[in-house]
């Protein structure tokens, strides 16, 4: 049996884009992360170290974002799903990028992105 924590909202600041003002200019990328482990060695032991950091992942998460501009939020969304996965206790993670100031000529709310990866490398 797999578990789900979910770290939502996430803020980050990338320069990700296919315009040279979004590489220039950057802007805001909203990150949700939702993992799937096996929680129960963490529960039985109320122990840090037998279960994900959230705290460091998510400090991970924010530097993968923060570095090295990519044009694609498919691209950036696969980084992050490696980043989670580098824990061997993540099974599988569904990574949604956010990108709510994308350079469209209409009204939006958002543009999303939701990826699922497993250890496997499977979709």
């Amino acid at each position: 049996m797999t578990d789900e924590l979910a770290i939502t909202g996430v803020e980050c600041f990338g320069h990700h884009g296919v315009f040279d003002f979004e590489r220039r200019e950057g802007q805001t990328f909203v990150i949700d992360l939702m993992l799937g482990l096996d929680t129960a060695a963490a529960a039985a032991s109320d122990d840090l170290r037998d279960t994900v950091d959230y705290g460091s992942l998510v400090a991970s998460v924010q530097a993968a974002v923060e570095r090295d501009p990519v044009d694609l939020i498919e691209t950036l969304a696969q980084r992050i799903a490696d980043v989670c996965l580098l824990d061997s206790r993540v099974e599988w993670t569904r990574i949604t990028v956010h990108k709510p100031e994308a350079p469209i000529e209409a009204t939006f709310a958002d543009v999303a992105l939701t990826i699922t990866r497993t250890r496997e490398g499977e979709k």
